[in-house]
């Protein structure tokens, strides 16, 4: 049976760039039908190209990655992926940025346990680097928010009678459920964009 050449591409997002991944590959004389990519997170391996491509290795069959967080970014479902390709699949895998993981090199026992080694400090400085990743995203965030920036949808623009239904509402001739109504808002909005409106009469 021919054994055939595959390569694998993945970015965390629609907005990444794969063209650097890509152009290793093709210097490689990957066939462009033979090169599959995911635009997902690399937390697992729950990817739609992914899995099609595992489907097709056949015995024998090589696949190139350009580094080993490409594959992924959690630790322990790295290492069970090598295995699953390597030792059930019975696939040779390359990771063209890291000249010692290449299986076809690492038969003898001493260059199976140098890859073995090399494979487990780069999986686990993969999810390292995801685990910071989202660390400075929260921190980001959090820093964005005590800077006063919003989240989310814009709120609504607040309704013409608003005014006079606050000032009916804060003078108390009517209540908080009665004006939130006159309104169109749940009660806890109503309370809520009265804070805002208060804190901008005050400014």
């Amino acid at each position: 049976m021919t054994s055939s050449t595959y390569g694998y591409v993945r970015v965390s997002t629609q907005e990444q760039n794969e063209a650097r991944q890509m152009d290793a590959l093709r210097k490689l004389c990957i066939p462009e039908k033979n090169i599959f990519m995911d635009k997902l997170s690399g937390k697992n391996f729950d990817r739609p190209q992914y899995k099609k491509l595992v489907k097709k290795f056949k015995p024998d069959d090589l696949l190139y990655i350009k580094s080993i967080d490409r594959l992924g970014r959690n630790y322990e479902e790295i290492l069970e992926q090598w295995r699953v390709l390597t030792k059930e699949k019975h696939i040779d895998i390359v990771v063209v940025d890291m000249a010692l993981l290449d299986t076809r090199r690492g038969k003898e026992l001493m260059g199976g346990f140098l890859s073995d080694i090399v494979l487990q400090v780069l999986s686990f400085v993969a999810e390292n680097e995801r685990t910071n990743i989202r660390t400075r995203q929260a921190e980001g965030i959090a820093a964005a928010k005590a800077r006063g920036v919003r989240f989310g949808r814009p709120p609504r623009p607040l309704p013409e009678s608003y005014h006079s239904v606050y000032q009916r509402w804060k003078a108390g001739v009517i209540t908080g459920t009665a004006a939130a109504k006159e309104c169109g808002m749940p009660l806890s909005t109503f309370r809520y964009r009265a804070e805002i409106y208060e804190n901008a009469k005050l400014l």
